[in-house]
């Protein structure tokens, strides 16, 4: 029997039904820890830092899903790319985007700079911006594709090829693409990292994040880190992103067919400046994006004429669109990016433009959406 189909796989794998009561949902553990029938003799749990089933189920299920044969989960999206940078020593050297998550920089940077490992950002949609950040002891590329929150598009083959002639490893994060619409292990890439909180929980209702990869030496490794550092989900959590996963594909189609509507009604809005979505054909990677993605997402970034001042304006005035944090929800949400998720690049090489503003468009009604947005933007240029 040939693999079965994404929607199969994110609804069954790593789930079969429950053999003691054939429940077709499968339990959630709450159990701290496990009977063992001798010293050292047990059913693959002993306690729940180390394994817990729904955690593993959920392991089970992402690693299929973006087609690795290894998952690790853990309390959210920077505890897994913590625990990535736990594989590097100081004197090692991470290049990251220059328009990377504010939360990513700050890790890299505050945190694990001052423990030796330093970073480079630089424009990896070009390969000759990577080679000159390129230096000797270069262990990592760090990849957002698209990016957040300017929605750059990275070649990940182009890149991959680039970093492993010269020893490093690939990472990418596939949190605005989720696997339904990009698998980066299958252009090269080492690792793949997820915020669950974002598309795979899908409701703005659990924290939690996830890496996959292939390599078994690395994922050993980073096994290891998970439970010696226990920066690992509860298994209410695991099961809330279980649950997402289920309809994660039919959400994502919703949400970039909305988010194409919102980007071409602002595309040609007398009072937006500019427009970022892979979808759009000015969009200097939708080639790129067009080859490595099924659809362009649900992501929609644009600079409002007039500034900091209007963009603060039309943030508050949406009614429809929640100004509030965090992205990848059935509902929509309007953030500022200068003042918000990104305050922590302020002075930085990746600081955002102040008039910048980004949309996480949800699955509601796509003329309410058009409308609400239609009647903030004329609400801040009036």
């Amino acid at each position: 029997m040939p693999e079965p189909g994404f929607e199969t796989r994110a609804i069954h794998a790593g789930q079969p039904p429950d053999p003691a009561t054939g429940a077709v949902v499968p339990p959630v553990s709450f159990s701290t820890t496990f009977a063992q029938e001798a010293v050292g003799r047990h059913r693959g749990f002993e306690y729940a830092r180390s394994a817990n089933p729904t955690r593993q189920a959920l392991e089970t299920c992402l690693a299929s899903l973006e087609g690795g044969a290894h998952g690790l989960a853990y309390a959210s999206g920077l505890a897994a790319e913590d625990a990535l940078l736990r594989t590097l020593s100081p004197g090692h050297h991470v290049i990251l985007p220059n328009d990377a998550y504010g939360g990513t920089f700050r890790l890299i940077d505050r945190v694990w700079g001052p423990l030796g490992v330093s970073s480079t950002p630089a424009d990896l949609t070009s390969t000759a911006e990577l080679e000159a950040a390129w230096r000797a002891e270069t262990r990592l590329v760090w990849v957002e594709t698209p990016t957040n929150p300017l929605l750059s598009i990275v070649d990940i083959g182009a890149v991959a090829a680039f970093a492993h002639s010269r020893g490093a490893l690939v990472v990418v994060d596939n949190t605005f693409a989720t696997p339904y619409l990009q698998r980066p292990l299958s252009y090269g890439a080492d690792v793949v990292v997820h915020s669950a909180t974002k598309y795979l929980g899908g409701h703005s209702d659990v924290v939690g994040g996830l890496l996959v990869l292939d390599d078994p030496e690395l994922a050993n490794r980073l096994s290891f880190f998970q439970n010696a550092a226990g920066a690992v989900p509860g298994p209410m959590d695991c099961y809330l992103v279980l649950r997402g996963l289920k309809t994660l594909a039919v959400r994502m189609d919703r949400h970039c067919h909305n988010a194409a509507a919102v980007a071409d009604m602002l595309a040609g809005h007398p009072a937006v400046e500019r427009v970022r979505y892979p979808g759009l054909r000015s969009h200097p990677g939708h080639d790129v994006a067009a080859r490595q993605m099924r659809g362009f997402g649900g992501m929609v970034s644009f600079v409002v004429r007039g500034g900091e001042k209007a963009a603060l304006e039309v943030a508050r005035a949406t009614e429809i669109f929640t100004l509030a944090e965090s992205l990848g929800a059935v509902e929509s949400l309007i953030e500022y990016p200068h003042r918000m998720t990104h305050a922590s690049v302020a002075g930085s090489p990746l600081q955002v433009d102040p008039g910048l503003i980004r949309l996480s468009v949800g699955i509601e009604t796509i003329e309410d959406l058009l409308a609400d947005l239609a009647g903030a933007l004329e609400r801040a240029s009036s």
